[in-house]
């Protein structure tokens, strides 16, 4: 079974999922990150792919990506470093980059060597869900690696109910149609969305990403979805202490206060 289905089989409600680019503070940290995430209780992690046009992120999360295409890091080298991780790594593992990437380095040696890597899913903000369906599903999921679709404020109930009957995993709800970063509070509007995609009784479960910060954010999402996505707050904490148990540490001690 694959890592992503038995997590929420086995916590099936405040999983805590947690992204940073590869590449950021530096290439050798990728491992280093990975062991202080698992041994702080995080469900799963979405490792970044390093883009330069990153379109759906935050100058967080930009700067990041800068920083880690200047350290030399790319796909090719992410794969080469993840070669092996299943030995020590136990929980969910995606990947998280824009399509030119995929699409340049080739779709289905991606799909190759994220199974063979052990990477459970990938999320590609920009690929079309019509293209992943007609050209991708079948060999995605003959090698058993999950495509995972967002979905926003603005997305109908009809193409949610497309994304959640088309893929497998999980649904990343978007919690608003800006970009990436940190939030203090979610307003009534934003509430009211989370109370719509709970009322869809999706096949699938689903996660809130995008302003997720603080017990408050935290709290929010759990209301209603299955867990929560951290990306801007983490990629920020391990830049300024350059220590992922550090930067674990906090992150868990911000969410709880």
């Amino acid at each position: 079974m694959n890592r992503i289905d038995t997590l929420f089989q086995q916590t099936p409600r405040g999983i805590l999922s947690v992204y940073f680019c590869a590449g950021d503070p530096t290439p050798a940290m990728l491992l280093p990150t990975l062991h202080a995430l698992q041994e702080g209780g995080v469900g799963m992690v979405e490792i970044g792919i390093p883009f330069s046009d990153p379109i759906a992120d935050g100058p967080v999360i930009q700067n990041a990506a800068t920083r880690a295409l200047h350290n030399g890091m790319s796909l090719r080298r992410l794969f080469r470093q993840l070669r092996g991780v299943r030995q020590e790594i136990e929980i969910p593992l995606l990947l998280m980059g824009y399509y030119n990437v995929v699409l340049h380095y080739g779709v289905e040696k991606f799909i190759d060597d994220c199974a063979e890597c052990g990477i459970d899913g990938c999320i590609i903000p920009d690929m079309p869900f019509e293209e992943y369906d007609a050209r991708y599903r079948q060999y995605a999921e003959g090698r058993g690696v999950k495509f995972v679709f967002l979905v926003t404020p603005e997305t109908s109930d009809v193409r949610i109910r497309e994304i959640d009957e088309g893929t497998s995993g999980f649904v990343y709800a978007v919690s608003s149609a800006s970009v990436t970063g940190v939030q203090q509070s979610f307003n009534d509007a934003k509430q009211a969305y989370f109370a719509r995609l709970e009322a869809l009784e999706l096949r699938n479960p689903w996660l809130i990403g995008f302003g997720i910060s603080n017990l408050s954010t935290r709290q929010a999402a759990d209301r209603y979805a299955h867990g929560v996505i951290v990306g801007s707050k983490f990629v920020t904490l391990l830049h300024e202490l350059q220590d992922p148990r550090a930067a674990t540490q906090a992150l868990l001690e911000a969410l709880a206060s």
